[in-house]
């Protein structure tokens, strides 16, 4: 049997918000306006995996699946520019390429502004604290901004690393490689603490092309995957380094 309601403003189920308990599993239909993508999410399965992503297409003949759904995330860029970083992250069980997008400019109030858009805002300050802590780069007078492209809602701590040199790319104006993948999850310490299912996470970005890759050094694969060069790191100052070589 299949009960379908909607969801108020508020978040709860419109009607008596037990209906949750009472079914086996729960799936959220989101979508924006603006876009003909819409995304199918598990919150609650007693006999299968939570948090899976469905991503459909709507068309003229109804919804249809999309075999690829990295591709709807990631901006087609005909150069390399700076503040584009591509995570990959776990959605359930499939891994999803999302491009990150950082904007730094000089702020003009006395209270510099932070702004997420599918990212955890809180996160941002601390990340920035980071970085400024370990790394010696100051963004205190700057305004920040980022973003995941695609309307893509990330709330794992992998995609810290990302966002991190998303923002010194978009500081320093200096791109990062177009077919680099990045992900790991940062600490208070400066240290980058591995990622769930790293393995998986590579192979899809090697499957869709990448060249290169920053991970923690723990999901560093022990054989090498081909056509990926993979670069293992423990530290955020490692990784900043990294892009001075580049």
């Amino acid at each position: 049997m299949i009960l379908v309601g909607h969801v108020t403003k508020e978040g709860s189920l419109a009607g008596p918000r037990v209906l949750e308990h009472m079914v086996d599993t729960v799936l959220y239909f989101e979508g924006d306006t603006h876009s003909s993508f819409r995304l199918v999410r598990a919150v609650k399965n007693r006999f299968g995996a939570v948090n899976e992503l469905g991503v459909f297409a709507m068309t003229d003949k109804g919804l249809r699946g999309v075999a690829n759904p990295s591709a709807l995330f990631l901006s087609q860029h005909s150069l390399d520019v700076a503040g584009s970083c591509v995570l990959c992250t776990q959605e359930g069980t499939r891994p999803l390429l999302v491009e990150i997008q950082a904007l730094v400019d000089g702020s003009q109030a006395p209270s510099p502004r932070r702004l997420t858009v599918g990212l955890e805002q809180n996160r941002l300050a601390m990340l920035l604290a980071v970085l400024h802590r370990h790394a010696g780069i100051v963004c205190s007078d700057q305004d920040v901004f980022v973003n995941a492209v695609g309307g893509v809602k990330i709330s794992e701590p992998a995609a810290d690393l990302a966002v991190l040199l998303a923002i010194v790319s978009s500081l320093r104006n200096k791109p990062l490689p177009g077919k680099l993948v990045v992900f790991g999850e940062v600490g208070l310490a400066g240290e980058i603490r591995p990622a769930p299912r790293g393995q998986e996470r590579l192979k899809e970005a090697a499957k869709l092309g990448f060249t290169h890759a920053i991970v923690p050094k723990a999901n560093a694969p022990r054989q090498a995957i081909k056509g990926l060069e993979v670069i293992a790191l423990d530290r955020v100052e490692q990784a900043i380094e990294q892009m001075r070589a580049w």
